[in-house]
């Protein structure tokens, strides 16, 4: 194993990490605030990444379809908040699970409607599609370490809000005792749509992100969404801190068993079997470490409030 190829997907991790962070902080917001079991986020990833490919391909701007993919994931996150969720807060986990699903189904329909089923392409802005050297002579495409970038301006941008803002105050409330701000004069509503449009808007940034890095489909966001309910676990269901290291965790192991697990087991396999057994025990790599770390902490790495 060579330090330039260790290296290189270190970074690789690092930036699965903290795209999965983009889609875990939402969704562990909105279930820490509101206890809600929200299926559908993964939707919302889906539609930052079709509205960035088709406003970007309209003006020929990334910037312009970035704003206007985090914008429409967070317009659609408040709508479906007011239409669907808010009826839901009161209701069991079971109910929530069948009524965000059914909202799945009819984000991947609608979007097939809208788009057609065929795969957009979203190309990265040409300011950004360059390269940059790493140690060892290889080089590493600008535009993941931007999203790297992206990611930790965005975990330092959640961590001011929650701890050193009114709003990030009647969050950190909401998650403790809801019916007591409420009792004090906070719209618990307004603040219900508010957190869960800030979610959506951060899946949204996600998938108009990772947009350019493959294609824009139908049906997206559900793989997605798995790594993210994963993240969350392993981080602490409610922390902002736990799904950025649990984020982080997950990209980083993800990434470096699917590279060298297959070469690992090289060592004393055939080839052909070497690659069938280490391909599979990567592919679970994720989940046994969230069963290791359960078994540990069975409420994850953080506190909600930590």
């Amino acid at each position: 194993m060579s330090a330039t190829l260790l290296v290189e997907q270190l970074i690789n991790g690092l930036q699965l990490g903290t795209m999965l962070f983009l889609m875990a902080s939402g969704l562990t917001l909105v279930f820490g605030v509101m206890g809600l079991i929200n299926l559908a986020h993964g939707a919302f990833y889906m539609v930052g990444a079709f509205v960035t490919a088709t406003v970007t391909g309209a003006t020929g701007s990334f910037l312009l379809g970035l704003v206007a993919g985090i914008l429409a994931a967070a317009a659609v996150g408040a709508l479906v908040e007011l239409l669907v969720i808010r009826r839901l807060y009161h209701r069991q986990h079971l109910d929530q699970v069948l009524a965000t699903f059914a909202l799945i189904l009819i984000f991947s329909e609608g979007t097939r409607w809208l788009f057609g089923s065929s795969p957009l392409w979203l190309s990265p802005p040409e300011l950004l599609s360059g390269s940059v050297a790493l140690p060892g002579g290889s080089r590493y495409p600008i535009y993941r370490l931007v999203i790297i970038a992206v990611g930790m301006v965005v975990a330092a941008g959640l961590y001011l809000l929650i701890s050193h803002t009114r709003l990030g105050m009647r969050i950190r409330a909401g998650e403790s005792d809801r019916e007591m701000i409420g009792a004090l004069g906070v719209n618990i509503a307004r603040l219900y749509t508010l957190v869960f449009a800030l979610g959506a808007a951060l899946a949204g940034l996600a998938g108009a992100l990772v947009g350019a890095l493959q294609s824009v489909q139908v049906g997206m966001g559900e793989p997605v969404l798995i790594l993210a309910f994963v993240v969350i676990v392993i981080g602490g269901i409610g922390s902002i801190k736990g799904a950025l290291f649990g984020a982080i965790l997950v990209g980083v192991v993800d990434t470096l068993g699917r590279v060298f697990l297959p070469a690992l087991f090289g060592l004393f396999m055939g080839p052909s079997e070497a690659s069938g057994v280490g391909t599979a025990l990567a592919a679970m790599l994720i989940y046994i470490l969230m069963a290791v770390i359960l078994a540990f902490k069975p409420k994850g790495l953080f506190s909600a409030n930590g």
